[in-house]
């Protein structure tokens, strides 16, 4: 069989794009799902295309899903599309974490954390059972207001106390001089190696699939973490700015995040006391098992700096950070639908002529190619690809 081009130019190209919005439509007697819903039901995909489209925008990023038919990677790409499109005003100042309006806070490494514990809204204490009464229709369910998040207390860490005791290690910052703004991933290239700043923001917004993988195969042998969760609180804080113009600090927005800090095996050497080390995760939403594998991953790409043995492909750096990014991946491996002709022409060529090389030299019968339209494989027109 051949391979040649199949034809249709930019008419086949439109009923195909006709295609995909009938059949995003879904049956039209079904109601439509409108962007409220996504973003109320569908809450934990719509923090998760913010995280790794790198823009806290929950209509937005309803949007996006919607467009792109569910296909969560696709939003992604979608919302960083239109991100390089807005102007950028101004920077905030480093979210102060410490003032969350925490919804959820456990800690896996105190039984009585200062502050307590808040289990909040989550999967772990349930059973793994389908739930056929939501797919019953007019399904209402009522919460208690006790779920409701109407206090503002601010939950102290619970690893301070092993900060206060010299116990726990804290990374040291790119910038100590605080002079130097920090990296911005969206607007500078990707050169390794890199500092934590760059590392930090190449996390947060890197495939969850990926970083999971990696979080993983730490766990499994692939490096030497023997994680503890120190501490995953969930919440809101507030955005703040500070414009030259004014001279002074404005409040924003609040914006809902969670944040990790994971506590590892401790480091020690003849000149250095004993420590444990940490790892840090940070997400935009509710995105807990994100923010986790982040912080392992994070703690894994300190291997070089604490003097461990790279032993695993969560501490290589380039590895992680290279092929961590889903929208870059998948550009790449999608690529590969385009007219690629030319390129398999000379491939089919080399391999033929090798092919009766080695038919001559072991003395065997030489295989004719088929007689149907090879040259047709020459075709250039990337317009009559569907």
């Amino acid at each position: 069989m051949a391979y040649v081009a199949v034809k249709g130019g930019e008419q086949a190209i439109q009923n195909a794009e006709a295609l995909l919005k009938t059949k995003r439509r879904g049956d039209p007697n079904v109601p439509e799902l409108s962007l409220a819903q996504i973003k109320q039901q569908m809450q934990l995909a719509v923090d998760r295309v913010m995280a790794e489209g790198s823009l806290y925008d929950p209509d937005l990023a309803a949007l996006a899903i919607k467009q792109a038919w569910g296909d969560l990677v696709e939003a992604t790409f979608l919302l960083r599309a239109y991100r390089t499109t807005l102007p950028r005003l101004y920077y905030s100042q480093p979210l102060d974490t410490n003032r969350m309006t925490a919804q959820r806070r456990i800690s896996a490494i105190f039984k009585d954390a200062p502050g307590g514990q808040k289990l909040g809204p989550t999967f772990d204490y349930i059973h793994r059972l389908l739930d056929f009464k939501l797919a019953a229709e007019d399904n209402h369910f009522t919460c208690s207001s006790q779920a409701a998040n109407s206090d503002h207390e601010f939950i102290p860490r619970a690893t301070s106390t092993l900060v206060q005791e010299g116990l726990l290690s804290t990374p040291a910052p790119s910038h100590s001089d605080g002079a130097s703004p920090p990296y911005d991933i969206t607007r500078q290239p990707l050169e390794t190696p890199v500092g934590r700043d760059a590392r930090l923001q190449n996390l947060t917004r890197a495939d969850e699939g990926f970083l999971l993988s990696m979080a993983y195969s730490t766990q499994r042998g692939y490096g030497t973490n023997h994680p503890f969760a120190g501490e995953v609180r969930m919440g809101e804080v507030e955005v703040v700015i500070c414009p030259d113009e004014l001279g002074f600090e404005v409040a924003i927005a609040d914006i809902t995040i969670t944040e990790v800090q994971m506590v590892n095996q401790f480091a020690g050497s003849k000149n250095n006391a004993p420590k444990f080390t940490q790892g840090y995760g940070l997400t935009f939403g509710y995105n807990e098992r994100k923010a986790m594998a982040m912080a392992l991953v994070d703690r894994a790409l300190q291997a070089k700096d604490l003097d461990e043995t790279m032993s695993g492909p969560a501490q290589d750096e380039e590895f992680v950070l290279y092929h961590s990014d889903n929208v870059e991946a998948q550009g790449f491996v999608q690529h590969l639908k385009l007219p690629h002709y030319i390129d398999f022409q000379s491939e089919l060529n080399l391999v033929r002529k090798l092919r009766q090389e080695y038919d001559q030299h072991h003395g065997s019968d030489p295989v004719a190619p088929p007689d149907s339209g090879a040259d047709s494989t020459a075709e250039t027109d990337q317009d009559s690809f569907v």
